[in-house]
C-alpha cells in the first residue's frame, strides 16, 4: 500500500449525521442533492486521476464491464466509462445499482450512453451483494457513508466472493478542501442548478424558493469530508478482513492539488 499526503490533511474521522443516509428523508430532496453531485463530478472530471487504477483492475480481471455499487445518481460514471473505453480500445459497459435506486437518473444515463450504461432497478445492499452480481465492483464517493463495521462487511463480502473491487473517494481529505467547499459551493449551487439534466421544476423550487436542496448539499458535503477514510484508516479496515489466500489489497492517494486528488482502495484475486 502506498500513501501520498495532501496539504493540511484532516487526520481524523467523525461519523456525523447525513440527510442522504436517512430512510425517512424524502426522495425528491435526496434525488436533487444527488443530481447536483453527479453534475459537479462530471463537469470537474473529479475521478480523472483514478482512471488508470480502474483500467488496471479491469485488465487484471480480463473484463470490460463493472458494476457500480451505491451509485447515487451515477455521478461521473459517463465520463469514467468513456475515458476507460478510449484507454482500453473497446467499449466498456457499466451497471449502476443502489440501496435507493435513482431510476430517473439511471434511465437518463442509459439513454445518453446508447445502452452501454444500464442499471439494476431493485435495491442492492453493498454489505450483502447478491452472488449473481459478478465481476468487478466499484464504489465512487459513497464508501464514507458506512461506519467501520459496515465498511469491513463490504470488503469482506467482496473478498469472500473473490470479486475485484475498487473504492474511490474524490478528495484528499484536507482542511484546504473544506475551506474551498464552504466558500465556493453556496454560489456554485445557485449558478449551476438550472443547467442540471434531466430538467425538473421541483429542483428549481426546492433550490430557490424553499432552499432545502442547497442546505442539504452543504451539510452533507461538510460531513462527508469528516467521514472519509484516509489511506491509514483504510489500512486499518483491511486488517479486520479475513482475506483469503491470493487476494490482494492496495490503497493510497493519486492526483495533485485540492479537488484533483482521489483516495482509493482496491482488492482483487
Amino acid at each position: 500500500m502506498r500513501t501520498k499526503q495532501p496539504l493540511l490533511p484532516l487526520n481524523f474521522r467523525l461519523h456525523l449525521f447525513e440527510f442522504e443516509d436517512q430512510p425517512w428523508f424524502p426522495h425528491i430532496f435526496r434525488q436533487g442533492m444527488l443530481d447536483f453531485l453527479r453534475f459537479m463530478i462530471s463537469k470537474l472530471g473529479a475521478y480523472g486521476p483514478a482512471i488508470p487504477l480502474l483500467e488496471d483492475l479491469l485488465r487484471r480481471s480480463g473484463q470490460h464491464h463493472f458494476t457500480d455499487i451505491c451509485s447515487g445518481a451515477g455521478g461521473g460514471i459517463a465520463g469514467i466509462r468513456e475515458a476507460l473505453s478510449k484507454r482500453m480500445g473497446e467499449p466498456v459497459r457499466v451497471t449502476l445499482s443502489d440501496l435507493y435506486p435513482n431510476l430517473g437518473a439511471y434511465e437518463f444515463l442509459q439513454a445518453e450512453s446508447g445502452g452501454l450504461i444500464d442499471f439494476i432497478a431493485s435495491p442492492v445492499d453493498a454489505t450483502k451483494v447478491p452472488p449473481q452480481i459478478q465481476g468487478v465492483r466499484t464504489i465512487f464517493s459513497s464508501f464514507h457513508h458506512f461506519k467501520p463495521d459496515q465498511a469491513v462487511a463490504i470488503l469482506q463480502n467482496a473478498a469472500d466472493q473473490r470479486a475485484p473491487i475498487g473504492i474511490f473517494e474524490g478528495s484528499g481529505k484536507s482542511w484546504l478542501e473544506l475551506i474551498i467547499f464552504l466558500f465556493t459551493f453556496p454560489i456554485i449551487i445557485l449558478v449551476v442548478t438550472p443547467f442540471i439534466r434531466p430538467f425538473k421544476l421541483s429542483r428549481l423550487f426546492f433550490t430557490y424558493l424553499i432552499p432545502i436542496i442547497p442546505l442539504g448539499i452543504l451539510w452533507d458535503g461538510l460531513v462527508s469530508l469528516f467521514r472519509i477514510y484516509n489511506p491509514r484508516m483504510l489500512h486499518e479496515l483491511v486488517a479486520r478482513v479475513e482475506t483469503p489466500p491470493g487476494y490482494t489489497w492496495r490503497s493510497g492517494i493519486v492526483g495533485n492539488g485540492p479537488g484533483k486528488q482521489v483516495i482509493y482502495l482496491m482488492g482483487y484475486p
